[in-house]
């Protein structure tokens, strides 16, 4: 249940919970895409996050639009701020040491009763990639949405996924 979750993770704390919910939403790998964002990476109304290829795994640059729940956010930590080149976790132009999340996430974890013992920070991107593929039915969406090179690894994610069962009808005819 990931908006009981997710509101579960906000009483507990907010860069956590916005963490989580840009991962979940948007996608992105929370210890370094996430953690390193400033105001500047997002477009004027915050509709549009553009990560260039040296901040991103995939090494390819990443425009990604932004889910309204995230944009009203972002919107209520910029008003505290007014200065775009500010980190979006801490409100400064430095950004919390690369363990920060996971500290987070184990604190978290360890006092919660809705979180399962083998889940993880990246478990809300695993979620929310089958879901994009649950919606769209298209591979090479998931890819690109992921910000994967390979498809071979954007399949990973659809592991344990339930497949429909193949009837007579969805075969191919003569």
């Amino acid at each position: 249940d990931i908006p009981a979750v997710l509101n579960d993770i906000k009483q507990y704390n907010d860069n956590l919970h916005l963490c989580c919910l840009m991962t979940y939403s948007m996608l992105l790998r929370p210890h370094r895409e996430i953690r390193c964002l400033s105001f500047s990476d997002f477009n004027s109304d915050f509709t549009v996050l553009s990560l260039d290829g040296n901040r991103v795994k995939s090494k390819r640059n990443r425009v990604i639009p932004i889910p309204s729940v995230v944009q009203r956010e972002l919107q209520a930590r910029y008003s505290l701020v007014l200065n775009r080149r500010v980190n979006v976790f801490t409100l400064k132009e430095e950004e919390h040491h690369k363990d920060y999340f996971k500290g987070l996430w184990t604190k978290y974890k360890n006092q919660s009763v809705l979180i399962e013992p083998q889940q993880t920070l990246y478990s809300f991107r695993h979620t929310g990639a089958i879901n994009v593929f649950e919606k769209t039915g298209s591979l090479l969406k998931l890819q690109q949405v992921m910000g994967h090179s390979d498809m071979k690894v954007s399949l990973t994610y659809l592991r344990g996924l339930e497949v429909k069962q193949l009837d007579v009808e969805d075969l191919p005819e003569l």
